[in-house]
């Protein structure tokens, strides 16, 4: 077999990056530079698969106690792979990572595929050869994603809201006011859920000065009070909205609405798809109508994010 498979190191970093720059379905939170920020918060066991000696796939990777999971960090990271890749190597390379991980003393890969909206060419060798060595779906989470191109209307309320902003005076803008819009996120997960963001203002800040072109947060102000914000994760084909934040007030008059309009209408018209994320819970069998609800007024249909678990014993 010509397939060999090393684990990454931090001497690998421009290797792997430059492979994420051109590949057929990675996006910049595969960098390096993204993915090392929480590394003392997981084991890192990514890989880099090598074709005579030239890169043809990488997996960002953890270990979890007996499981591997791609990747723990990360809302999806399956195999990233370049034009090269075919279905038969794609069945090569996944049989030869169940070898290598059961040597690694793993009993199961969680694998979190890659989403087929974020791929620039057709990249689902890996579910195929999956389901072919022996995984199965564990887990299905549903998001919402407008496809720019063929949009269907906003909702006669979302549209309500949008007017109500503009009649309160609202504007849109870009900022880097990373602190105020996170405070607003914190307060509301707090009051609601009891919970924290992902990430703390300080952490975000810091990725998004890190990566420039692909982290952007929007306010909707009444003067230079920030009533709302939407923090946008942008790769090739998508623009993910990765936090949506209003005070009570901005809820009221449309905070958000005006942003999502301006973001979808404007900013973004001519990107592929506008993703608004899961509105799943408990591993994906409770859904939140009240939040799918919410994206679905702006005219977003369901993408499924998939989990799969392959055995390794």
């Amino acid at each position: 077999m010509s397939i060999e498979i090393v684990r990454y190191d931090s001497s690998m970093k421009d290797v792997w990056d430059r492979f994420i720059g051109s590949s057929k379905n990675g996006v910049f939170l595969f960098n390096r530079g993204y993915m090392d920020y929480h590394a003392d918060r997981f084991t890192d066991h990514s890989l880099i698969f090598s074709d005579d000696n030239e890169p043809v796939a990488v997996l960002p990777m953890n270990k979890d106690g007996s499981a591997f999971v791609s990747h723990g960090g990360l809302t999806f990271g399956g195999i990233v792979s370049n034009h090269r890749m075919r279905t038969a190597k794609m069945l090569e390379i996944i049989g030869l990572l169940k070898t290598y991980l059961r040597q690694q003393g793993g009993e199961a890969l969680i694998y979190k595929a890659i989403p087929h909206i974020y791929a620039v060419l057709p990249s689902e060798e890996d579910l195929y050869a999956l389901v072919y060595h022996g995984a199965v779906l564990t887990r299905r989470d549903v998001s919402s994603t407008i496809l720019q191109k063929e949009k269907v209307p906003f909702s006669k309320g979302r549209r309500w809201l949008m007017a109500r902003a503009r009649k309160n005076g609202l504007k849109v803008d870009k900022t880097n006011d990373y602190e105020t819009f996170m405070s607003i996120e914190e307060r509301n997960l707090l009051t609601r859920h009891g919970v924290k963001p992902v990430h703390s203002a300080r952490e975000i800040t810091l990725l998004a000065e890190t990566f420039p072109d692909n982290i952007k947060l929007f306010g909707s102000f009444r003067e230079e009070t920030m009533l709302g914000g939407v923090i946008v994760y942008e790769s090739q084909n998508v623009a993910h909205t990765q936090y949506i934040a209003v005070t009570d007030e901005g809820r009221e008059i449309g905070a958000s609405d005006i942003i999502i309009d301006y973001l979808v209408s404007e900013y973004y018209h001519d990107k592929p798809y506008f993703d608004f994320g899961i509105s799943t819970e408990d591993q994906g069998r409770f859904l939140n109508k009240g939040l799918i609800e919410f994206k679905e007024g702006f005219g977003a249909r369901a993408t499924v994010y998939d989990f799969y678990t392959l055995p390794l014993h």
